[in-house]
């Protein structure tokens, strides 16, 4: 039996490096174990994220009545702190501590801001609702308390996943960095897939007491993953800055234009942030165009979150098998914004077909053009980050990331209200009067910004090549 027992066991062992993408990060010092125990500060930033975007945006909107543009503004709030990341990388990799961690402090910042903008979400919900003693209170305190608790969890997620995610690549060894960085992504997708599945069930049968319950549990489930994340994770040094290191950029100015004036830098960046806007203008329409347009109920439009996610970790997964093969990260980039094409084209005709499969197809699709298109630029980032600035070089691709997804999803929600306004009173001729009108033009944005970052990725792509060929 004993011997039956160890082939199975030997057997799975042996399936791990071969099908699990990320598996061979993993080594006697740091298992596998200890990283996917450490990812889970992703977890909780994707049941955030699902949370914000996903659910509480569709809530708003179609439940509580709530204009979308103003949800559009306030869930983009947390996205204000996104510039920040970039110092907060920075001052983790500079931190000094009497106890010798860099990245704790600020893991455990950001997961307190987080658990406390959590914390104060309901109330501001119930003011929206007018539930129980709310109604008499006027709605702006709503609007206020609802808006400091979005922007206080935005600026912990964030906080939390720049100085994680620079702890994860201390952890690893330098060849396998991008890797690891790709299980910490493809963790926070599945961490996002759960919630949504999860959410999407409870909701099911909609309450505001229902809702406030929810955001409870999350906030509560922040704390625990966060903690058991964290948990001898960090080695205590307390002599890493004991003397005064040369060549090190002493302020974040200077680390920051040290940064940029690497080959391709600023390129790279202006491509992730045509990406991201490409992409992420959906975000707040996501699951209003479904309930709205094609008549979905509020647990069916949740699990969009979900096939948006799945879409992305099947993205991620095959980024990571074709990237450890020695292919271009920059190609692979280029890829995903050209794969979310056409996805985006399907979800427009979903609209004029009324077909919840086909928009569920593109939804899946336009994920999964998001997932290489990530992967790839942040494998090629991380791969061309200066010694020692770990912690600024993901901040940077973090910053720019978010600031432009942050700018995106207001975007899209003020041009979905203004393109509908000018479709009802049929400015926009005869054949646009639908209610999918606005979500169509802002889809079709979506489709240019692509284009663009087509052409930015073979620039750099071109450019890379010639360098590395020696081509004048």
């Amino acid at each position: 039996m004993k011997r039956y027992t160890y082939k199975i066991i030997s057997t799975w062992a042996s399936l791990g490096p071969k099908f699990l993408p990320f598996a061979d990060v993993a080594t006697d010092e740091l298992p596998l174990s200890r990283l996917l125990r450490l990812s889970l500060f992703q977890v909780s930033v994707g049941m955030a994220l699902v949370l914000l975007v996903g659910t509480l945006n569709r809530v708003m909107i179609v439940e509580l009545h709530v204009p979308v543009t103003l949800v559009a503004v306030m869930v983009a709030l947390p996205l204000l702190y996104a510039p920040f990341r970039a110092l907060v990388g920075f001052r983790s990799d500079i931190h000094r501590s009497e106890l010798g961690w860099r990245r704790v402090p600020y893991i455990w910042m950001g997961t307190m801001v987080q658990f406390g903008g959590l914390a104060l979400m309901p109330f501001a919900l119930l003011v929206l609702s007018g539930g129980g003693n709310a109604s008499h209170w006027p709605a702006w305190i709503g609007w206020i308390g609802a808006g400091v608790a979005f922007l206080l969890v935005g600026a912990g997620l964030h906080t939390t996943q720049t100085a994680g995610l620079a702890l994860t690549t201390d952890l690893v060894p330098v060849e396998a960095q991008a890797r690891v960085v790709g299980l910490m992504c493809v963790m926070l997708l599945l961490g996002t897939i759960v919630s949504a599945l999860i959410f999407g069930a409870f909701l099911r049968e909609f309450s505001p007491a229902r809702l406030v319950q929810v955001i409870q549990g999350s906030a509560l489930a922040t704390m625990v993953l966060n903690a058991i994340a964290l948990w001898k994770q960090e080695t205590r040094r307390p002599a890493r800055f004991s003397k005064a290191v040369p060549d090190r950029p002493q302020t974040f100015a200077e680390a920051l234009q040290h940064y940029l004036d690497a080959d391709g830098a600023r390129t790279r960046l202006l491509a992730i942030a045509l990406g991201t806007l490409a992409f992420c203008m959906q975000d707040v329409l996501i699951e209003p165009y479904g309930g709205q347009v094609l008549g979905m109920n509020v647990g069916q439009t949740t699990w969009l979150t979900a096939a948006l996610a799945f879409g992305g970790l099947c993205g991620f997964s095959l980024a990571s098998v074709v990237l450890t093969r020695g292919a271009d990260p920059a190609r692979m980039a280029m890829f995903g914004a050209a794969v979310g094409i056409p996805a985006f084209a399907a979800i427009m005709l979903a609209s004029l077909h009324q077909s919840i499969p086909i928009f569920v197809v593109g939804t899946i699709f336009v994920g999964f053009g998001t997932g290489l298109f990530s992967h790839g630029n942040l494998t090629l980032t991380m791969n061309l980050a200066p010694k020692e600035q770990a912690g600024l070089a993901l901040g940077a691709w973090g910053a720019v990331q978010a600031t432009a997804a942050g700018i995106a999803v207001a975007s899209g929600g003020i041009l979905r209200d203004v393109f509908s306004s000018l479709a009802a009173r049929g400015q926009l001729g005869p054949n646009m009067v639908d209610p999918g009108a606005g979500y169509t033009l802002v889809y079709l944005i979506e489709i240019v910004l692509l284009v663009a970052t087509v052409f930015v990725m073979t620039w750099l792509t071109y450019d890379r090549f010639t360098v590395s060929s020696g081509v004048a």
